[in-house]
Formats: structure tokens, sequence, C-alpha cells
């Protein structure tokens, strides 16, 4: 139980500091956002897609979207988490529409496998163009 309440609390936190002008170091942001503002794309910082943007949920929808379907096991062994973390950034996946997940016995026990969705494959092509071009916005700033 605490385990989940610190890590609501961390996505807090992470949520408000993503945030331009609240949190920690937000007099850097501005200056990184005004030298960003001419940029001959539209590079939007604070637009990042936030469920993407998460560490794990990153490296699940990035683990899916090279193979067809991956088992609960197999992302935890991907991605070196414990159970209980890939269960709650897994959920929110879910929640989005950007992961699907089957369950079923095999043998009697059970088997959870997850796919990345059209709408998931789609936002992380979004999440990837998007810190493409933050990328070459800083490069040439």
């Amino acid at each position: 139980m605490a385990a989940r309440r610190d890590s609501a609390a961390r996505e807090r936190a992470e949520s408000k500091h993503s945030v331009p002008g609240r949190g920690a170091g937000s007099g850097e942001k501005r200056r990184g956002l005004r030298a960003l503002e001419g940029h001959e794309s539209t590079v939007e910082p604070d637009r990042i897609d936030g469920v993407i943007h998460q560490r794990v949920r990153l490296g699940i929808v990035s683990a899916l979207a090279v193979s067809d379907s991956l088992s609960f096991r197999e992302l935890k062994q991907v991605l070196h988490t414990t159970d209980g973390n890939l269960s709650v950034h897994a959920r929110k996946l879910e929640e989005a529409g950007y992961v699907k997940c089957s369950k079923r016995f095999e043998d009697r026990v059970p088997r959870s496998d997850y796919r990345l969705t059209a709408s998931g494959r789609k936002a992380l092509r979004r999440y990837l163009d998007h810190m493409a071009a933050l990328i070459e916005a800083t490069k040439e700033g």
C-alpha cells in the first residue's frame, strides 16, 4: 500500500515538473521554452504525452512495438521491474487504450499477454516524433 502511495506521489511530482512555470527549476524551463518558441516546427515541451513519458510505461510500449505480444513475465524480465510496478503501469496504459491485455490459464497457471493497440502505436510514433523535434530544436539552439 505504501509503495502505491509513493508511486502516486512520485507521478504527481513528475507531472508538476513537466509543466513550465511550476516546480523546481521553473526559471530554467522558461528560458528553454523561449529558445524553442522561434523554432521552425511547433515544439512544445509541455505537450509531451505524460502516459508514455514515464520510464516504465515507455519501456512497455517500446518493447511491445517490436513484438506481436509479450507476457507479463517477459515484460518483467525485459524491464527489470517488480510485479507491482509493472502491473500499475500496464494498467495505466490499458486505461489510456494504448495496450490490450488478454488473460488465460496455461496448465492452471494464469497468463497475461499484452499487445500494443493501433492507438498505442500511433501515440508512440507521435511521442517519438515530438522528442526528435525537441532534440533537434535543442541542437540548433
